[in-house]
């Protein structure tokens, strides 16, 4: 922002702050979202029960999850909570890579239209604006970021199909 242009906002309350976790079905493109007090494994886990209560066995024999390397991703109450749900796969992303994630564009677009130079007073208003808005700009066409289009990932991608369909060997 150029000098003297910054707004000024009014903050929402000291110390006040919501975490927000959230899953992007790249079939339908629909957010599964919860909202949380702190950014702990707990927050993960309410977002792993709300997708395994969306995703009933009879219908889907395995949810594989993207993410990223976050601590809440490894917390002992996440694995342990895999161990009893083993049709749940993590698939964990490089690290620092977050144009390889694809609730990244869907959290960009809401924090570019919602939360960022916001002018609330109360931070549950903020919040209810962020859920209004998962509803209203819902689906998140998911596409391929350039990054994936790159030479060296092409050929990356064509070696590991190669190594895949080459027969064991015995």
């Amino acid at each position: 922002m150029p000098k003297g242009e910054q707004v000024e906002l009014p903050t929402p309350g000291t110390n006040q702050k919501k975490y927000l976790a959230g899953a992007l079905d790249i079939r339908t493109g629909q957010i599964t979202h919860c909202v949380w007090a702190r950014k702990t494994g707990g927050l993960f886990l309410e977002l792993l029960e709300a997708l395994d209560t969306l995703s009933p066995p009879r219908r889907f024999s395995r949810l594989s999850l993207v993410v990223d390397n976050a601590k809440g991703h490894h917390a002992r109450a996440v694995t342990d909570w895999l161990v009893t749900h083993p049709r749940v796969e993590l698939l964990f992303l490089p690290a620092s890579c977050p144009q390889a994630n694809p609730i990244e564009r869907a959290f960009g677009d809401v924090h570019d239209k919602g939360t960022r130079n916001h002018k609330r007073k109360r931070l549950c208003d903020l919040v209810t604006d962020v859920q209004v808005h998962f509803l209203l700009n819902a689906p998140w066409r998911y596409h391929l970021a350039d990054l994936y289009y790159t030479p060296e990932v092409t050929a990356a991608r064509q070696s590991l199909a190669d190594v895949q369909a080459a027969p064991l060997a015995a």
